[in-house]
């Protein structure tokens, strides 16, 4: 079966190809666990549950998603969520094509729900309440979705699993109560200890050296309240590390290149 389109109701709907990601999970094992859980499928009357992980930006709810995916074995499908997108943006667009043909095209979640794979729904507390509605059969037992636009209605894959990813931020809508409800398990993703946050930095910057490492921990360390607080993040420490051996090879001291990163830039990474 061709998994690059599709045919439904005579509608031919061409489809995303899933991402190619080779993330990793390191530490905070349970997680993982909690989330590979509650894509699994007991019985034949059972359901796979549709769960979102919350927390702070940077602190690796996408890479738990996707590292997930792999550990499941199953592609992972990427749709980054706005606030101005639209219900026919996450499920089907039309586009005009040569001949000023109407062709329609799938969204990565309906790639997903045609083809099997999980859809990482991505900052999905960004979209309007629309959006939400649009999906809340494919939240629940009936497992599909509509297209208004192409007039049809899909039916998930029995591979296919989905996961939401939502920031704790004030520019994002309120969740309705019967999408919130859907939404189960809430996973939190906490920030790391010293120790894995170490680790993951040393697996992302694997160039780094380890005494500029080490400056880049003590540093986030140095007032732990400051870091659970969320006043950094993994993505802070990774994005730090990396720019101080650019710096480091240009001949400045890496402590000197340390310390004007931190002035400079930690507020606003």
């Amino acid at each position: 079966m061709d998994s690059k389109k599709r045919i439904i109701d005579g509608i031919e709907i061409s489809l995303r190809e899933p991402d190619i990601t080779h993330y990793k999970w390191i530490g905070r094992d349970e997680e993982m666990r909690f989330l590979l859980a509650s894509w699994l499928q007991i019985d034949k009357e059972d359901l796979p549950m549709t769960p979102v992980l919350v927390g702070d930006p940077g602190n690796g709810k996408t890479t738990l998603a996707c590292a997930s995916a792999q550990e499941f074995n199953q592609p992972a499908y990427l749709m980054n969520c706005t606030s101005d997108m639209r219900p026919e943006d996450l499920i089907v667009t039309p586009v005009i094509s040569s001949g000023n043909q109407i062709k329609y095209r799938g969204s990565p979640l309906v790639s997903a729900v045609i083809n099997g794979g999980v859809c990482v729904l991505d900052e999905a507390n960004r979209m309007n309440e629309k959006c939400w509605a649009s999906l809340a059969p494919l939240l629940d037992d009936r497992r599909y979705v509509e297209s208004v636009i192409a007039g049809v209605k899909i039916k998930a894959h029995s591979d296919f699993r989905f996961v939401a990813t939502m920031n704790d931020d004030p520019s994002t809508y309120t969740i309705p109560g019967y999408i919130e409800s859907r939404l189960k398990p809430v996973i939190e993703v906490e920030p790391p200890s010293g120790e894995v946050l170490r680790a993951i930095v040393k697996a992302n910057v694997p160039y780094a050296s380890e005494d500029l490492i080490e400056s880049v921990i003590q540093h986030m360390l140095k007032d732990e309240d400051a870091f659970l607080s969320r006043s950094f993040s993994i993505r802070d420490a990774i994005e730090v590390t990396r720019y101080a051996v650019r710096l480091s090879r240009k001949g400045e001291d890496y402590q000197k290149s340390f310390e004007y990163i931190m002035k400079t830039g930690s507020e606003s990474l």
